[in-house]
């Protein structure tokens, strides 16, 4: 069992790999969000590569993206399921581009922590306003 920081960050990096390339835009969201969110306020982030490590550790199984996703969903309290999804909208977003790949692990995502259509359209409006350049 991992904690719900770990949860948290577990799904940015799966995110983040969706497309096989962590562009720096995205490792830079994650690293803002691990030290501003208030999800993270008692987070060692000298722990965050470490963490990372593990997520990558599990990806590595034949089974890694259901092993990682329901280690994600039983991490995470209720509370906290909606901020997962939009910290991985946000780190979609983080690049400009939100690519097939990445499409499909947030409808994975957001099917495995039971969020609302609507409210999952909400969050990507959200994130795409957000990370939106002139």
């Amino acid at each position: 069992m991992i904690s719900h920081h770990d949860a948290l960050i577990y799904t940015m990096v799966l995110i983040s790999a969706a497309d096989r390339n962590m562009s720096d835009a995205e490792m830079q969201t994650i690293g803002r969000m691990v030290n501003h969110l208030p999800a993270f306020k008692d987070f060692d982030e000298n722990t965050l590569p470490a963490v990372a490590a593990d997520c990558a550790a599990v990806l590595a199984h034949e089974d890694g993206l259901d092993r990682a996703l329901d280690t994600i969903f039983g991490a995470l309290p209720e509370n906290l399921r909606e901020t997962a999804y939009a910290i991985a909208c946000d780190v979609a977003a983080a690049d400009g581009q939100v690519v097939n790949e990445e499409v499909r692990l947030l409808q994975m995502l957001r099917d495995k922590l039971g969020i609302d259509r609507l409210i999952a359209a909400g969050i990507e409006r959200g994130a795409r306003a957000r990370h939106q350049t002139a």
